[in-house]
């Protein structure tokens, strides 16, 4: 049996639990690596890896999505909802999304990673260098118009009901 006979004869139930096993895989091995350049390189090294791998990867994942649900260019900030509710890692955190006119509040309520560092007794992942990035590089490929600003992530926290909030705002 090949892989392909493999998945097709899973459920419907099935597949959305192996995409939430393989969220939860990729999230960890982001982890991982990341942990390891943290313990022998220290903090300062592993976040400069870390933002250039967002850097590419962020646009990979964007472009996939996007091809995927078959957005034009400039999708506008529709378009930016459904791909960020597409994310790897959007079903395994909690998070919320409000549309107002020409802007989108993302919240992320819930994040695994701070969550699994804050049960190890490690220090927060200081990721909102990481997260313009990530954010920014995101929202360009959906819609190249968009401007992505925080208004809240850690070491930045200016509202504490949720792990971080991004402002994705479309200049027509």
């Amino acid at each position: 049996m090949n892989n392909y006979e493999t998945l097709s004869s899973l459920t419907k139930d099935e597949l959305i639990d192996l995409i939430d096993i393989y969220s939860k895989n990729w999230l960890a091995m982001d982890g991982v690596w990341f942990q390891s350049v943290e313990k022998k390189l220290g903090m300062d090294e592993a976040m400069y890896h870390d933002a250039e791998a967002w850097r590419r990867f962020t646009v990979i994942e964007a472009r996939r999505i996007k091809e995927f649900l078959k957005l034009g260019d400039n999708s506008g900030i529709d378009g930016l909802a459904k791909a960020l509710r597409l994310r790897f890692y959007a079903n395994i955190n909690e998070d919320s999304i409000v549309i107002s006119d020409n802007s989108l509040i993302y919240r992320a309520l819930d994040c695994r990673v701070q969550t699994a560092r804050k049960r190890k007794g490690m220090p927060l992942h200081p990721c909102k260098s990481v997260g313009i990035v990530e954010y920014s590089g995101f929202a360009k490929v959906i819609d190249s118009r968009f401007e992505c600003e925080c208004l809240s992530c850690y070491p930045d926290i200016t509202d504490d009901s949720c792990c971080c909030i991004w402002k994705f705002t479309l200049h027509i």
